[in-house]
């Protein structure tokens, strides 16, 4: 997946998660969810497979710091089905590219 279309999706989970569980305004971040999406942004930079890069479910090279990586597993959890009903096609390509690559990287 290409760095923008992966960082717009992130955005999006980043700020429904901190909607639903901080009750911030649309577009709006408190500082964690703030902090969370620049570590985010600067480890997506800093990836070394490019654009070439996995999903970081399926990648066998774990870049972010447990703390970090388990707030990221849960802001996934909580805004993956939730994402569905305010962006429907975005959701399920995400969700079938996902798929997808796993069974690749099974195969391989």
């Amino acid at each position: 997946m290409n760095k923008e279309k992966e960082l717009k999706v992130v955005t999006l989970m980043i700020e429904r998660y901190c909607r639903g569980k901080h009750n911030t305004k649309k577009h709006d971040l408190c500082e964690e969810c703030s902090e969370l999406l620049e570590y985010v942004k600067q480890r997506r930079e800093r990836c070394p497979h490019g654009d070439n890069k996995p999903f970081c479910s399926n990648c066998k090279i774990h870049c972010y710091k447990p703390s970090m990586r388990a707030k990221i597993r849960e802001v996934m959890r909580y805004s993956g089905p939730r994402i569905v009903f305010n962006h429907p096609i975005l959701a399920t390509k995400h969700l079938i590219e996902s798929k997808c690559e796993k069974k690749k990287m099974e195969k391989e």
